[in-house]
C-alpha cells in the first residue's frame, strides 16, 4: 500500500507544480574547441559623407583644375556663387553659360564651379575644352564633399554668398543670371 500512496502524493505536487514558472534549466556547455583564426574581413566599402545643414559661413579651400588654389574666404568683399554641378548633368550644362557670363561680367561677383563627381583632371580639362567657362572649377570627392556645405541632394545645387560670406540664397536646380542678379538685390547688394 505504500507504492500507491507514493505514487499519489508524486501525483499530487506534479499536479501543484504544473501552475508555477519553471526556472530554465541550466546546462554546462563545453568550451568551444580552439579554431584556426579567420583570415581578416576585407574593408567595407567607403560611405559617403552626408552633411545635413550648411555652415552660416562656409569655409571651403581645395586645388581647383587650373591648379591654383581655390579659397573661399580669399573672395570676401564680393558675392560669391557657389556651383555644385557634374558633366553628366543636362541641366548644369545649359547654365554653365550664364554663370560664365556673370562671373565676367559683374566686377563684384564671382563664381565657382564644384564639380560633384568622380572624374580625374585630365578628364575635366578635356571637358572643359570643349565647353569653357571663365570661372574656376574644382572637383570634388563625392564620397567627401565639403564639410561646410549640406550634402547636394540634387544637381545643380547653387548658393549665393554674401559678401560678409554669409548663405545669402541657396538654389536647387538651375539657376539663371537673372536669378542670381535679383537674389542679390534683395540682399541689399547693387549691381554695376
Amino acid at each position: 500500500m505504500r507504492l500507491p500512496t507514493l505514487c499519489l502524493s508524486v501525483l499530487i505536487l506534479a499536479l501543484a507544480a504544473c501552475g508555477q514558472e519553471q526556472a530554465p534549466a541550466t546546462t554546462a556547455t563545453p568550451a568551444p574547441a580552439a579554431t584556426p583564426a579567420a583570415p581578416p574581413a576585407e574593408p567595407a566599402p567607403a560611405q559617403a559623407t552626408v552633411v545635413d545643414e550648411t555652415a552660416e559661413v562656409p569655409r571651403f579651400s581645395a586645388p581647383a583644375v587650373d591648379g591654383a588654389l581655390y579659397d573661399l574666404a580669399a573672395h570676401r568683399g564680393r558675392w560669391v556663387v557657389v556651383n555644385f554641378w557634374a558633366t553628366w548633368c543636362g541641366p548644369c550644362l545649359k547654365e554653365m553659360p550664364e554663370l560664365s557670363a556673370l562671373h565676367t561680367m559683374r566686377e563684384q561677383v564671382e563664381v565657382v564651379g564644384l564639380a560633384y563627381e568622380d572624374i580625374t583632371v585630365e578628364d575635366m580639362r578635356a571637358f572643359l575644352e570643349e565647353r569653357p567657362v571663365s570661372y574656376p572649377i574644382v572637383i570634388l570627392d563625392p564620397m567627401s564633399p565639403p564639410a561646410d556645405f549640406a550634402t547636394p541632394r540634387g544637381l545643380p545645387t547653387t548658393y549665393l554668398l554674401a559678401p560678409d560670406g554669409k548663405v545669402a540664397r541657396h538654389f536647387l536646380g538651375p539657376v539663371t543670371a537673372y536669378d542670381i542678379e535679383n537674389a542679390i538685390k534683395a540682399g541689399g547688394g547693387t549691381l554695376e
